[in-house]
């Protein structure tokens, strides 16, 4: 606690996809330090960002003990990693100032695709053949090596960035010249990237909060996807998915395997698992909360997120481990679609969103792309448009409803001039 009696917790990374987190401690009477994990803001968080809600601003160059000295000053209750790049200084301060933490020995494996996989193999979980690649001749004699499809992706990224589904070893080679020297989400230049076996099966995502390695699963969900020319495996939508599907159960005991195997055992996950036939496989861990609003949708469906289960764990442990197995309570039906829009220039209007907004399940939309702004052709989750949330208690009405504007979705959807 700091001099008022406050406690203060610190957030390292916070900006405005992850400003709920910071707003739920807040509003618990904490204290939240924000603390920026490099000196310019990467480009995939640049923008405006009011910081005055913040009891301090410490911004991290490069000198760990400079920054944990500033940290301690404020006598932090803990550190917590609020966005996919200040997962490694999250996991040092932490460590530094003996705070819960999950330490910096397995670090790496949270951070670096091709490590990962390997640290959960190397723990006998099932886990995709790959190489980690340099050149092109490499990549492509592993690609006739293996056969079929395959997928080539940066090591250090997020948002689907640089993701390639490759059916040839030409389009391997095309995709890795693609991601060598070209600069990440989070402002990285790519020196190598992975090259993976394309997994076969329906792809979910598990998030998760921890607490002294107990691990609860706050919310599970499906995706959907489609592939059109020049666009591959665009995932197109979530679907929450009931506590009495089979296939939640194999998912939850997967995903504690692999929480165990890469150490996180403290605060929020976000697993991304792919169920082949041989069963679940893990496509990547983002060992933070899940981004996309998901903590919104995820109580509006069973009335718990990652949000108010990380606020349990860090403040309030005893309670957390009480009942953190305590039965999911699924309420309603919830999927959220993401449209695809399929040609480049200025937006005047959706001219269909009012016959979306009167569906029977429509609950909410949220708009990154306005009217006058200039939007681009979807390919991946940082060329999105719009999202349109889908709630009731009948799951007819919400696959109805998600199938109408996948119906509607196309260049009738975006009026649009060109830029």
């Amino acid at each position: 606690m700091n001099n008022t009696g406050k406690s203060v917790v610190v957030l390292v990374d916070a900006y405005p996809s992850s400003f709920a987190l910071a707003k739920a401690f807040m509003d618990e009477g904490c204290d939240v330090v924000r603390v920026q994990s490099t000196v310019d803001v990467p480009k995939c968080y640049q923008g405006d960002f009011d910081t005055s809600a913040f009891s301090a601003d410490i911004v991290h160059r490069g000198v760990l003990a400079d920054t944990a000295a500033a940290v301690a000053e404020h006598r932090p209750v803990a550190v917590i990693a609020a966005g996919e790049y200040g997962v490694e200084l999250a996991d040092e301060l932490s460590e530094e100032l003996g705070l819960p933490t999950n330490g910096r020995r397995l670090s790496p494996a949270r951070r670096n695709k091709f490590i990962m996989i390997e640290t959960i193999r190397a723990a006998g979980l099932r886990a995709a053949r790959q190489l980690l690649v340099e050149d092109e001749r490499t990549l492509a004699d592993w690609h006739r090596e293996v056969g079929g499809r395959v997928v080539v992706k940066p090591l250090r990224s997020a948002a689907n960035d640089g993701v390639a589904v490759c059916d040839t070893p030409e389009e391997s080679a095309a995709a890795l010249r693609g991601i060598l020297g070209r600069t990440t989400v989070f402002s990285e230049t790519n020196t190598a990237a992975v090259v993976q076996e394309y997994l076969v099966g329906g792809e979910y995502v598990v998030d998760t909060v921890s607490r002294d390695g107990r691990h609860r699963v706050t919310d599970v969900w499906k995706y959907s996807k489609m592939s059109v020319p020049g666009v591959r495996d665009r995932i197109t939508g979530g679907h929450l998915v009931p506590e009495d599907s089979p296939v939640r159960r194999v998912l939850v005991d997967y995903a504690s395997d692999v929480l165990d195997a890469l150490g996180i055992l403290h605060g929020p996950a976000h697993l991304e698992i792919i169920v082949t036939e041989d069963g679940p496989c893990l496509v990547e861990v983002g060992a933070r909360m899940a981004g996309a609003n998901t903590p919104y949708y995820a109580e509006l469906g069973a009335g718990e997120s990652q949000i108010g289960w990380t606020v349990e764990a860090y403040l309030r442990p005893e309670r957390f481990l009480a009942e953190y197995r305590r039965p999911y309570r699924f309420e309603r039906h919830v999927s959220v679609c993401w449209p695809t829009a399929p040609r480049e220039g200025r937006l005047v209007r959706y001219p269909l969103l009012d016959v979306v907004k009167g569906m029977e399940s429509f609950n909410n939309v949220e708009t990154f792309i306005r009217p006058g702004e200039v939007i681009v052709r979807t390919v991946d989750d940082s060329t999105k448009t719009i999202a349109v949330g889908f709630a009731h208690s009948s799951a007819e009405v919400v696959e109805r409803d998600f199938n109408a504007i996948c119906y509607l979705d196309g260049p009738g959807f975006y009026d649009v001039e060109r830029a």
